[in-house]
């Protein structure tokens, strides 16, 4: 009687190389140190609180669907919204900054925007979507 004998599979067609490549990944991202990028940081108001600000010491910007900047109405560039903003920052400086973000505005406008803010050391900046109006059915 001949006993079949099981031919061992080699070490390149087992998954076993799969799973220790994956948990070494682990292990390294685990113990790497992480650079974290702090952002923007805004200390955001509380649910209940109520901050009032004078109609003079709050700028509205707003960007729309194809990331062009308003101010009052007019279109302008960020380098014009820079100083712009300077401006009322020496007149007023508590100045409060608003800006109107579009749905479909591109991203990129939104950031820059948000990083010309925190190079004129805008102490209080806030934005809110402006959802696009639906088409009827």
């Amino acid at each position: 009687m001949l006993i079949k004998r099981k031919s061992r599979e080699g070490i390149e067609s087992s998954s076993a190389l799969s799973d220790i490549a994956f948990l070494l990944i682990i292990y390294f991202i685990v113990i790497a140190g992480f650079n974290v990028n702090r952002g923007f940081l805004m200390n955001l108001p509380r649910k209940d609180s109520i901050k009032t600000v004078p109609r003079d010491e709050l700028l509205r910007f707003s960007i729309d669907e194809k990331g062009f900047l308003f101010f009052k109405e007019m279109p302008l560039s960020f380098d014009e919204a820079s100083a712009e903003i300077r401006r009322a920052l020496a007149e007023h400086p508590h100045l409060s900054v608003f800006l109107t973000v579009d749905g479909n505005a591109p991203w990129q406008s939104v950031v820059s925007f948000v990083e010309l803010a925190q190079e004129n050391a805008v102490e209080s900046f806030s934005f809110s979507l402006h959802k696009p109006a639906e088409d009827p059915p």
